[in-house]
């Protein structure tokens, strides 16, 4: 089991992130006093076009920890961007070294908010791993929203199909189920950024909070 959060009044500096950086003022924290120290990595999940990447990078900001995105660190270490994994060698090799870099960056890493690609979940180990050494968090959107999101660009390879949404649609059937093992589960709309954020984290202190409360 992943080890646990300690909630604190104040954030903690993390090792290589500025204290300035890392600590909002009121105003951005939604004037919430309450805040987390994370034992651990917290592992965004969900579908294309959910914001795992967007919304990671400033909530690893509010909790004062350093944010990792799978697909990047992916793409950097085969020296090419996933289309062109996908285009050389098939989805089947890009999964292998998907579960090889999400191992690494969790067991390495320390406390770190990491994006993950859309699939990663599904895949038992990687699931295993995420569910034993970190927390996961869900980011879930309607469908309206993930395809409004995910047609303004065109480097999705399993949309390159000739039915986009029928495509989408049947990814949501056969993942929701599985991402809903996670621990944490937000429900996220086309709002302002920002407030999906402080949504997100005032979600993961509620979480930490309850996993601290001694059971009666």
């Amino acid at each position: 089991m992943a080890a646990r959060p300690t909630t604190q009044a104040a954030l903690s500096e993390s090792a290589g992130i500025d204290a300035a950086e890392a600590t909002p003022n009121a105003a951005e924290s939604g004037a919430d006093a309450r805040s987390v120290t994370l034992a651990g990595p917290l592992v965004l999940v969900g579908l294309m076009g959910a914001g795992k990447s967007s919304i990671g990078r400033r909530l690893a900001q509010r909790l004062g920890v350093p944010f990792a995105d799978a697909d990047a660190e992916i793409e950097k270490a085969a020296g090419r961007t996933i289309p062109e994994i996908f285009e050389a060698f098939g989805e089947a090799e890009f999964r292998n070294g998907e579960r090889r870099v999400i191992r690494r960056l969790i067991e390495t890493g320390g406390p770190r908010v990491l994006a993950t690609g859309g699939g990663a979940f599904m895949a038992d180990d990687t699931r295993a791993l995420i569910k034993e050494r970190a927390t996961a968090l869900w980011l879930k959107a309607d469908f309206e929203t993930l395809f409004e999101r995910v047609s303004r660009r065109s480097n999705r390879p399993l949309l390159k199909t000739s039915d986009p949404q029928a495509t989408l649609r049947d990814l949501m059937t056969k993942r929701y189920p599985i991402y809903a093992e996670a621990d944490i589960v937000v429900e996220t709309r086309r709002v302002p950024i920002e407030e999906t954020v402080d949504k997100v984290y005032h979600a993961v202190l509620d979480h930490f909070e309850r996993e601290a409360t001694p059971i009666q």
